[in-house]
């Protein structure tokens, strides 16, 4: 067989997504989910490889905007439904379809590709760097307490149905966007992901659920979330999941959280892709009882390390040459001399000596100001050529709040 990469034509789609469930376990979706994905699918953006009338390699991209520090909404290749056929491992299936997609991630313009990996270990040999994390917990719900702030008691708190309140929702959703590095703006369609709830993944819980927080006759957060009643020998043992929640304002937040812990007949909250420096973490009176976990979440990936590191602006100023290496995308190779501050950057092309020698994989991991160059530098990630370039870079790139990427894709 070849490695021939063909873009997928809508004909296809079907054959095409059958080879991608296979890889990934071969359970059915519903035919809700598969519909809403065949209908968000960008099948100009979508690749594959085949071995005569089979697909054995998947691999796809959205356009989305992602927020970077400074608050910009910057173009972005969202890399998704990437797989090998078990029976093609080994073959160079992956390394033609990354370099396919990365080609046009280029050609389209776009300084930035991002993904979410199902094993963080495949990507970073094509230049993917984790670049945020998100924060899990099972909070004990019976034994610890919440301290909320002033203004908490005057929010309004209701039921409603969560297609009848998705648009207010999602203008909530919108108007945080711009505040933390790695959101996305949602493009028209993607609201429906939030309302997906298909009974095989609710583990025996109750149908998707959503309260609405309200001050004036506006809408000001939500939350979504499903109940499990549980019972044993002592009474009650349920559990609340939570599948997002957000609001404008601390007592907005505050009165979301706080109904959660509250939900009669329950015991456990359990949370799920969170920013790491979320909120209530700082409201609980006991946080070793909240079981608090981390994961990888986003994977960054600069496509073109002058047009990336322009498109955002940096804490403290800096003026620093890295010294990059990058052989899957050999057109980022060499030095390139950052300027910028708070107000805006510029990265373009020195033979002036280098201040710090890494690879396009450290950028993509620090560029939304999650991981600490300095970190990546006692890993012996980033080498220091020039005495306190290291203190300033990583200081300039740091982010105020944690970047945080809300949903999968």
């Amino acid at each position: 067989m070849t490695t021939d990469v063909r873009v997928l034509r809508q004909a296809d789609w079907d054959e095409w997504y059958e080879s991608l469930l296979r890889a990934f376990g071969g359970v059915a979706e519903s035919s809700e989910e598969r519909e809403l994905w065949s209908e968000l699918t960008e099948y100009d953006r979508s690749l594959g490889v085949r071995d005569g009338k089979d697909w054995v390699g998947t691999a796809g991209a959205f356009s989305f905007r992602v927020t970077v520090p400074g608050g910009a909404s910057v173009p972005a290749a969202g890399v998704t439904m990437v797989s090998v056929a078990a029976t093609h491992r080994r073959r160079g299936v992956l390394t033609a379809m990354m370099r396919r997609q990365l080609d046009d991630v280029r050609a389209a313009g776009e300084a930035l590709a991002v993904l979410v990996a199902s094993e963080p270990a495949i990507y970073g040999r094509f230049g993917y760097g984790i670049a945020t994390s998100s924060l899990s917990a099972e909070i004990d719900t019976a034994r610890v307490r919440l301290s909320v702030p002033p203004g908490t008691d005057g929010v309004k708190l209701r039921y409603a149905a969560p297609g009848d309140v998705l648009e207010a929702c999602e203008a909530v959703y919108a108007r945080l966007v711009p505040g933390r590095p790695g959101m996305l703006a949602r493009r028209p369609g993607w609201q429906r992901l939030a309302l997906l709830d298909p009974a095989s993944e609710r583990g025996g819980a109750s149908p998707l659920q959503c309260v609405v927080a309200e001050r004036d006759g506006e809408t000001v957060g939500y939350t979504r979330f499903r109940v499990k009643p549980e019972w044993g020998p002592a009474g009650h043992n349920g559990v609340v999941t939570m599948v997002d929640l957000e609001g404008l304002d601390p007592a907005a937040r505050a009165a979301l959280w706080r109904f959660l812990f509250d939900i009669d007949l329950t015991s456990t909250l359990r949370t799920r892709s969170r920013p790491v420096d979320d909120a209530w973490q700082h409201l609980v009176s006991d946080i070793r009882r909240c079981q608090v976990r981390l994961k990888d979440s986003l994977h960054v990936r600069l496509v073109e390390v002058g047009a990336a590191l322009e498109a955002r602006t940096y804490q403290a100023p800096v003026d620093v040459v890295f010294e990059v290496e990058d052989a899957f995308c050999p057109w980022n190779e060499g030095r390139w001399r950052l300027t910028g501050d708070a107000k805006g950057a510029v990265c373009v092309r020195t033979e002036d000596a280098p201040d710090l020698a890494l690879s396009v994989r450290e950028l993509g991991a620090a560029y939304l100001g999650g991981v600490s160059l300095a970190s990546l530098a006692a890993a012996g990630r980033v080498r220091e050529l020039r005495q306190g370039a290291l203190a300033e870079a990583a200081t300039a790139f740091g982010s105020t709040v944690a970047p945080w990427l809300p949903h999968g894709f």
